[in-house]
């Protein structure tokens, strides 16, 4: 499998060999430095970790992993698209586009640039 990096700037075409015996792929893969938060409930995090409940999970959008904030790229009250970069993460020195699943309209923003954030939590709400 070959893989587009950037680092600092600087584009590297990467080989990966994949040693792990191939799962099942979803319908629709993201282009490379996106991940799409799924509408359907996420499971549960572990118990140790406090995540808040929503009434309707399909009206909001959550963090996929634990990161910080690097910058929030929607507004309270804007209409968006589905797959519209909603919120960048970075973890483990690398940033990720959180996007929009599907489209509608932002309602409530619950993190700021520089925040930390857990995997689960609540990043954005919908109308």
């Amino acid at each position: 499998m070959k893989l587009k990096i950037t680092v600092d700037g600087k584009l590297y075409e990467v080989d990966v060999e994949v040693s792990e015996p191939e799962r099942a792929k979803p319908g629709f893969v993201p282009p490379i430095g996106q991940v799409r938060v799924p509408a359907a409930p996420v499971a549960a995090p572990a118990a140790s970790t406090a995540v808040e409940s929503v009434a309707d999970e399909a009206k909001v959008c959550r963090s996929p992993f634990a990161g910080t904030v690097s910058r929030v790229e929607a507004q309270v009250g804007q209409k968006i698209h589905p797959n519209e970069v909603l919120v960048v993460i970075e973890a483990m020195k690398m940033e990720t586009s959180i996007t929009a699943p599907a489209a509608g309209k932002i309602a409530r923003i619950t993190v700021a640039a520089g925040d930390a954030v857990k995997q689960g939590q609540v990043l954005i709400e919908f109308e």
